[in-house]
Parts: C-alpha cells; structure tokens; sequence
C-alpha cells in the first residue's frame, strides 16, 4: 500500500512537472513578445523620430557599430540621413552627418545639448567625471572650465609658453639629427608623443618626467590611461551587464591606472607644496594651489579637483596633439609634392637661419592648409565626445527626447562630397583660397568641436603642431626606408592613431 501511495504520489508529482513544463513552453513565448512588444513600443511611439535602422531586442544597434564606428556610421548616414536615432540598449543615440545638422545642436540648441552622458570609465579615471571634458553641465563645469581657460588654455597663456614649445622641439631635431648622422630609421611615433609630452609636463606640472624609471612609468601609465578612456563599455548602455567590464579586466585595469596616477599627482602637489616660499612658479600645479588658497572662484577647491584638471589637461593635451603630428608627416611622407612644396615655403620664410621663430609661422600659409587638411581626413576624435539632451525639443522637425545622446560625427563631414571636392584625396590647396577654419565657427570642418562643450586647448594644440612640423620639413628632408611602404590603418578607440609606427630616414637638409 505505501509502495502504491508513493508511486501514486510520484506519477501526481511528474504529471505536475509536465503540466507545468507545458504552460511555461506555452506562456514563455507570450511573455517574451509582449517584453520585446513592449520594448519597441516604448522606443518606436507616435512622435515623429528621426529614421533608424532596424534594430535587435536588448541590445538595439550596438552590434551595427564595428571595428571603426566613425565609417560604420557614416556608411549608415548614407541611407537613413544626417540626422539618424540608434539605440544602445535602450539608450537612444542621434548620430549627426552633416555640417547644417552639426550647426544646429552644437550653435542654434548648443545650450540644450550641452550635457555630457554620465560613463563609467570617465568616473574611474577622471574621479567621478569632475574634470572639464566629461563633467556634466552647470555652474561646476563653468567654473572649471573658466580656469583652465584663463589660467593655461588662454591665447595670451599660449603664447607666453612659446620658449618651452621651442626649446622642447630643438631637443627633438638634436636627437633626430644625431640618427640622421648614422643614416639610421627614426621612429616618429616614438618621438612625437614624446616632445608633446614634455612641454605639456612642462606648462602644467614645472618639469619634465620623461626620463629614469618614474618617467618611464607615467608615460605607460598615460598610454593605458587612453586605452581605458577609449573602450566601449556596454554596461553603461545595457545596465544589467555591467559585469562584463569586470570580468574582461577593463574596470581592474582603469582602476589600478587611476590609483597609479594618483598616487603620482600626489607626490607632484606635494613637492609643489614643499617648494612655496623658493621662488614663484607659473606652472598649472603651482596656479591651481595658489587658487585653492585664495578661493578666488567662489567654491572651494580641493585636491580631488586639482587631480582632476590635471589629468584632464594630459588627456587632451597629449593624446590628439602627437596623433595630427603622426598623420601630417604620414600624408606628407605619401604625397611628395605637397613635402616638396611645404619645405620650399618653410625655407624661404626662414631663410638661411636654422632657428625657426613662431612669429615665422604666421606667414606660412602652405603649413596651416597642410595641418587643416589633415585635421580634415584624420580628425584625432572623430566621433566627437557625446553631449546629451537635456530636454525635450524639436530639432529639423523631429522629437528629440530629454536623455537622448548625441555623436556628431566629425569624420563623417570632412569627407561629406557635398562639401569637399574629392574628398578622400590629401590636397592642402582646397585650404588656400577658403575662409574655413577649425577653430569651431565653420561647420564643414570640428575636429575640436563648438560651441560650449568645444575644445578649449585647440590653440594650445595647433601651436605645437605648426612648431614641430615646421621644424622637421625645414632641417630634413625625409624618406621611407629602402622596400618599405605606409600602412595606412587605423587603431579602434576614441582617439585614432596610425595603427603601426610611422618610421623614416631623415637626410640633413640640402643646401
């Protein structure tokens, strides 16, 4: 009997599972489509978006963006317009591919979208976004921003920082001229990091740390800092995989980097500190502590937001500057008319003197249509840093949600054949008779970006880009080396570099 009763009992029970088994194969697909139903629903309503591609549940467009997001974008422009809404996750995305749409949110709605989407990267490296770059918008970020500005990033600022730019780049033509007296490769990717290194170490921390063991470190230290500012992370569109940025190392890693870096910003506040009363310094340490003292903005700064500036300061300053150096002698290297022609303007300028002063460069309008062409094919962040809506707005007729992150994609209108005669061809002449500038009023061509969330260090930059280029087309004439040819790939990141070193022989210029 009890026998009966538990196999009885058993066959209720396995008749139970099944029954269940049944309505979960029968319910799961409902509940799944009304979730997906639901989820299209809320991203697909009655207002009027602008076109987008199709796009999978969940995970929405992120698996359309490829190895280069910027040409994957661009390519997609093609069919559904300049102004086009992705969604990462359930994030939605408005990708912009044209000067006129890039003038509307950066000039006409500049103040609605003038926010920055919060990321995760930013938070660890940038301790907790309070740097100029990835803070969101308000009276912090103004108030911020004004100091460097005045304090580093002025115009009056650059110029007076012209002997450190000078005295740095003759450095560097000392060391290229000694490989050139051996006939030996330079590797340019190698020094153009270096010198931009240097002086931004230089104007913003009083010294250079580029030799011994401690320079060595901060050099691989800043060099995996753009690695991890550079990765994607899909956490912070689809939250409930944000664990994946542990188990691949990326959150480990930004975060030793981060306490390294700290750790080394520590130790240079505090010989700043130990140094008052030695004499006054001009260096942006030696500004930024002075400010904290008097409290002159109007809220207290603490260490965390000097650390900050800081690190804000050789993250822009470092990166895209050696990056436009890398490309212009890249494209000059592949186009020897356009080398040939530079150095002829360069020399006759100069002269038979083989120090090259920055008042020379005003007059060297060959070398400024060189670097806007570049800054043209080779923008160094060509999906500009995101902003984020604000509000909810009309722009060209559609519904732009608060929330909604904006790309502009800077990549894609400097090679917009609308606007640029072939535009996939390196010709600095299109420069020469045209009005267009990068400085953030000309649409057709941002690589720093406009309007507020604009680059404030584009002066800085460029001062440093006409310097050193001019610089190595006048004392040398260059060549690749015997059987080599340019690869002209491109790493994946947010900023773009040649994706193997640019290497050449240099040749002492010829009489």
């Amino acid at each position: 009997m009890a026998t009966f009763l538990q196999i009885s009992t058993l066959q209720e029970i396995s008749s139970f599972w099944s029954l269940q088994t049944v309505l979960v194969l029968l319910i799961l697909p409902i509940f799944l489509f009304k979730v997906f139903f639901k989820w299209y629903s809320n991203s697909t309503t009655t207002n009027n978006l602008p076109p987008s591609p199709p796009k999978f549940p969940v995970i929405g467009n992120l698996h359309q963006l490829g190895t280069y997001p910027h040409r994957t974008l661009h390519s997609l422009a093609q069919n559904y317009g300049p102004l086009m809404l992705l969604h990462f996750g359930k994030v939605p995305v408005l990708v912009v591919s044209s000067a006129d749409a890039a003038r509307d949110v950066m000039k006409t709605h500049d103040l609605v979208f003038s926010n920055r989407p919060r990321r995760t990267v930013a938070d660890i490296l940038l301790y907790g976004s309070k740097d100029i770059a990835f803070s969101q918008y308000g009276e912090y970020w103004r108030q911020i921003r004004s100091i460097g500005v005045l304090h580093l990033l002025s115009n009056k600022n650059v110029q007076s920082i012209r002997g450190v730019r000078e005295e740095e780049t003759t450095i560097m033509m000392e060391n290229i001229k000694h490989a050139a007296s051996q006939n030996l490769e330079v590797n340019l990717s190698e020094e153009f990091p270096t010198v931009t290194n240097n002086i931004i170490c230089r104007v913003a921390l009083g010294r250079k740390y580029s030799g011994g063991e401690r320079g060595k470190k901060f050099q691989k230290l800043l060099a995996e800092f753009g690695e991890v500012l550079g990765a994607s992370v899909v956490g912070d569109y689809i939250p409930w995989l944000q664990w994946l940025g542990h188990m691949n190392g990326l959150y480990n890693k930004g975060n030793r980097v981060a306490q390294e870096l700290d750790q080394f910003f520590d130790e240079v506040i505090e010989e700043h500190m130990n140094a008052k009363g030695e004499g006054q310094s001009d260096d942006f340490v030696d500004v930024l502590l002075r400010i904290q003292n008097t409290n002159v903005v109007g809220f207290p700064i603490d260490t965390t937001i000097i650390k900050a500036l800081i690190t804000d300061m050789f993250a822009a300053g470092t990166d895209t500057t050696y990056t436009v150096l890398e490309w212009t002698m890249t494209e000059l290297l592949r186009h020897p008319r356009v080398m040939k022609k530079l150095q002829d303007e360069i020399r006759k300028v100069v002269g038979s003197r083989t120090h090259i002063r920055e008042e020379d460069l005003v007059e060297m309008h060959y070398l400024k249509a060189v670097l806007k062409e570049t800054l043209r094919i080779h923008p160094p962040i060509p999906l500009l840093v995101p902003r984020e809506s604000m509000q909810d707005m009309k722009l060209n007729g559609y519904d732009i949600k608060a929330g909604t992150q904006v790309i502009v994609n800077a990549w894609a209108i400097a090679h917009d054949a609308s606007i640029w005669d072939h535009p996939e061809e390196f010709k600095p002449e299109r420069f020469l008779n045209s009005s267009i500038d990068f400085k953030g009023k000309d649409f057709e061509l941002i690589p720093f970006g406009a309007g507020r969330r604009g680059c404030p260090g584009t002066a800085f930059a460029m001062a440093v880009n006409e310097v050193v280029v001019a610089n190595l087309v006048h004392h040398f004439d260059w060549a690749l080396p015997a059987g080599k040819e340019l690869d002209m790939a491109e790493t994946a990141g947010i900023t773009i570099h040649k994706k193997f070193p640019l290497t050449a022989i240099p040749s002492p210029r010829k009489a």
